[in-house]
């Protein structure tokens, strides 16, 4: 199975395709300076060898083609058909209050990123365009994920996350702390304490070895002590 991923940011593009199987990296690369003069897409291919390329990218959408492109380049591609892809996830900034987790792509998450963009303006729009740009391409029968940096911290209580100004602003525009998170940390978080719980039994188990490494020391220092005497 494989999954693209994408980072669409306010002037840039990175993606990764991995192999979920393996999880190796098949390819990743990133547009750089979209909607800007000097737009590049640079990427690794499946041998390694980097590659950079000056193509035009007004927006997102152009920059996605470009990623399209490279992914299926005859010579430095990683696939050779769009259908190897299964699944595409989208990392996405501004959730709001809406989502306290990572959800599949539908009219109505669309709608909410899109009414979420003025607490967002410079992110929240390229997200879409990016979500926009895969449907066209991959078409709607290709599940689409996406993955909120404000969702780790959707358990504040109102009182941590209200500020002292007039309550009209966050009821009309949204205003209060989300608290971003990159989800890399948000998948440490989770999984720190199985890690921890492991540790704990890897370090209990190494004490105990020590034990038995000391008592068989003062056992075989007991024996031949015994022997010694007993050759007197």
């Amino acid at each position: 199975m494989k999954v693209l991923v994408i980072n669409a940011g306010s002037s840039s593009l990175k993606y990764q395709l991995i192999d979920m199987d393996s999880e190796k990296v098949l390819a990743k690369g990133n547009c750089e300076r979209i909607g800007q003069e000097g737009a590049f897409i640079g990427f690794k291919a499946p041998d390694g060898t980097k590659i950079e390329r000056k193509t035009e990218m007004v927006n997102h959408t152009q920059a996605f083609e470009a990623v399209k492109d490279a992914l299926l380049d005859p010579q430095y591609g990683a696939i050779k058909d769009l259908s190897e892809v299964s699944a595409i996830g989208h990392r996405v900034v501004q959730g709001g209050s809406y989502f306290n987790k990572s959800v599949l792509v539908t009219d109505d998450v669309i709608k909410k990123i899109e009414e979420l963009a003025p607490l967002a303006p410079l992110h929240n729009p390229a997200h879409i365009q990016g979500i926009n740009a895969c449907t066209k391409v991959f078409g709607k029968d290709v599940p689409q994920v996406v993955v909120f940096d404000t969702a780790f911290h959707q358990t504040m209580p109102e009182k941590a996350y209200m500020f002292a100004i007039p309550y009209k602003y966050y009821e009309k525009y949204g205003i209060r702390r989300y608290g971003f998170i990159k989800n890399l940390k948000h998948f440490f978080c989770r999984n720190i304490l199985t890690v921890m719980y492991h540790r704990k039994w890897l370090n209990l188990w190494a004490r105990i070895l020590k034990i038995q490494k000391s008592l068989l020391v003062t056992s075989a220092t007991v024996h031949q002590s015994q022997l010694s005497r007993a050759a007197r």
